[in-house]
């Protein structure tokens, strides 16, 4: 074969350009994917380490402020109004505006004399009283259950059940032994209570010591048949009420949260429609409700 009749070879290659079967756009989707998880995982750990009081604050901040009155547009077909609720020709959300703005509410329009500052309350400050109320609240569930319980598991106490009222007040917790037909807790016309009542009070001792409140004691008698009052309700009912004092220190309770002992004689009965009744007889033990402690800057 000579030179010239040598086979032709042609050799055809393909470029390729861009990365690949894909190109380079999968990376711009990946940083993408990274900067928005990124931005999560910093969302998630701000919203963990703020406190419900800046979480207020922020929300405060991102609030629709107050809208105030203009006369912008008074000299348009509906001479500034807008069609809303108040009527076909009323000032539109303006009402719902002015109903939900606290500057409306506020007859001094936002001033107060104390050098100025506005006289809404502050959002620290309600956000404190209402954690400080939820506590309470909670405080005050349980301790009435564990002394229900205490009642239930003690036998000398569970037929002295019925001997002891709890509810609550706007004062706080209120813990009453009131006296039963045949079953009193006081001998007759004596300050001292009888061992019903000392096992009572003993117990409600323990139960006032799961919380730090301070506590009021009161003491109430029954009226006599006839409505006639007698002057020796007021030194009697309060003997009755120290003596209870003396029985809940002796059980524990600090002498420095006992707030109030007072004799109230027939003026509060507990069934007004029969002053006559025994259960008007009774001591009135009352966890008082304790103010929030704010700020020095939060102060009246």
């Amino acid at each position: 074969m000579s030179m010239g009749d040598q086979p032709i070879v042609i050799k055809r290659i393909k470029k390729v350009s861009g990365g690949g079967h894909h190109g380079g756009a999968w990376k711009v989707a990946y940083a993408d994917f990274v900067t928005a998880m990124m931005a999560f995982f910093l969302l998630m750990w701000l919203i963990n380490t703020t406190s419900p009081e800046q979480k207020r604050g922020i929300a405060d901040y991102f609030a629709p402020a107050s809208v105030s009155e203009t006369t912008s547009g008074s000299g348009g077909i509906l001479s500034g109004t807008a069609l809303g609720d108040d009527g076909a020709k009323g000032n539109g959300t303006r009402s719902v505006i002015e109903e939900l703005s606290p500057e409306s509410k506020n007859p001094d329009n936002g001033k107060s004399t104390d050098g100025g500052k506005s006289s809404s309350s502050d959002p620290a400050a309600e956000a404190i009283k209402e954690a400080q109320q939820k506590r309470e609240e909670a405080a005050f569930a349980s301790a009435a259950q564990s002394l229900r319980q205490a009642l239930q598991d003690m036998p000398e106490l569970a037929e002295l059940s019925k001997n002891i009222i709890v509810d609550e007040t706007p004062e706080g917790l209120r813990i009453q032994l009131v006296d039963q037909e045949g079953r009193s807790m006081f001998n007759q016309g004596s300050a001292q209570p009888n061992d019903r009542a000392k096992v009572l009070l003993r117990a409600i001792a323990k139960t006032i010591n799961q919380l730090p409140n301070r506590i009021s004691v009161s003491g109430h008698t029954s009226a006599t048949v006839g409505g006639a009052k007698s002057e020796s309700d007021w030194p009697l009912s309060a003997g009755r009420a120290d003596a209870s004092r003396r029985i809940l220190q002796s059980g524990g309770v600090d002498a420095d949260r006992i707030y109030q002992v007072s004799g109230k004689a027939t003026s509060e009965p507990l069934y007004p429609d029969d002053p006559t009744l025994p259960g008007n007889r009774r001591i009135a033990i009352v966890l008082l409700r304790e103010a929030p402690v704010l700020p020095p800057d939060q102060g009246p």
